[in-house]
């Protein structure tokens, strides 16, 4: 499957825990996320947008801290336009954003200026409980597999 998401060919990252030991790579859990993201996971003012073709649209936050769980790393932020961030991750010097294709061909700037943390996120419950939420699911995927 041709992977779509900016970092994509970058080499593979791997589990820091046990708990997601499964997941192989960045790609592989992309695969897993595909399956989990949704409306709901989706930020609430990008819900009426949000689709099944365009499923990482408003899923960046929640999708970053969840990668940074996983691989570890730093989540940084792309400033946008009206306030905000736009959330990606770095990992022993492999860049890459799972949810990079909700802006189709625009063109974003990884520079690892803008350091995210979880607290300034989290401060909102709502994306917090979107976060547990892919947390939930993907270790229920897991224990599928």
């Amino acid at each position: 499957m041709p992977y779509r998401f900016y970092g994509s060919e970058t080499p593979a990252v791997r589990p820091i825990t046990k708990e997601y030991a499964a997941i192989r790579d960045q790609r592989h859990l992309y695969d897993l996320l595909s399956d989990i993201w949704c409306e709901y996971s989706c930020a609430p003012r990008l819900r009426p947008e949000w689709s099944e073709s365009n499923k990482t649209l408003g899923q960046c936050s929640v999708t970053a801290f969840l990668v940074q769980d996983i691989f570890g790393g730093e989540v940084y932020g792309i400033p946008l336009e009206g306030g905000g961030f736009h959330c990606y991750n770095s990992v022993d010097g492999v860049t890459f954003d799972l949810t990079s294709e909700q802006f189709g061909d625009k063109k974003l700037t990884f520079d690892c200026q803008n350091v995210q943390s979880r607290e300034e996120h989290f401060v909102s419950k709502e994306k917090y409980e979107r976060y547990l939420y892919l947390k939930r699911e993907l270790i229920k995927a897991l224990s599928e597999k």
